[in-house]
């Protein structure tokens, strides 16, 4: 398993980037790898909650079945389960004037399987190449923007 960090600060109060965090509209949109939630009972990601997502890793449409541990004031921390693992954790305190600091943690592993090994490469060169970084960017700015 291997571990890829980012962290970021927004123009917004952690309650309004937790907003984007749960909202699973806007996690389609910010996600380093893009997805779309196919079954979510509810509105929002919640402690407890799961989902299922699917999108596209190297050209392959892929499942997930998401599970949600926790989601309050200090953050959301999840993990995924399909061809490739994920554990997702992303923190949010308190910074000067009103903003937060977002501390973002994803640990991919493969699934198992030739494709799984194939599928948690591929995600690994994405996070490599800066796909955390440009999502905590667009958290930051739909937080700032949008819950305002």
């Amino acid at each position: 398993m291997r571990t890829w960090t980012a962290t970021t600060t927004a123009a917004a109060h952690p309650a309004a980037v937790l907003d984007v965090l749960t909202d699973p509209g806007a996690a389609s949109r910010w996600a380093p790898v893009p997805f779309d939630v196919d079954d979510l009972a509810g509105e929002r990601l919640l402690a407890g909650s799961r989902a299922k997502v699917s999108g596209r890793l190297a050209g392959r449409r892929v499942g997930f079945e998401v599970e949600v541990h926790e989601a309050d004031e200090s953050g959301i921390q999840l993990s995924a389960s399909g061809p490739v693992a994920f554990d997702v954790d992303y923190r949010l305190s308190h910074a000067g004037c009103g903003g937060s600091e977002v501390r973002a943690s994803v640990s991919v592993r493969s699934g198992g399987g030739l494709t799984g090994r194939l599928l948690a490469e591929a995600t690994g060169a994405l996070l490599t190449a800066g796909a955390l970084h440009a999502a905590l960017g667009r958290i930051a700015r739909e937080a700032s923007l949008t819950y305002v």
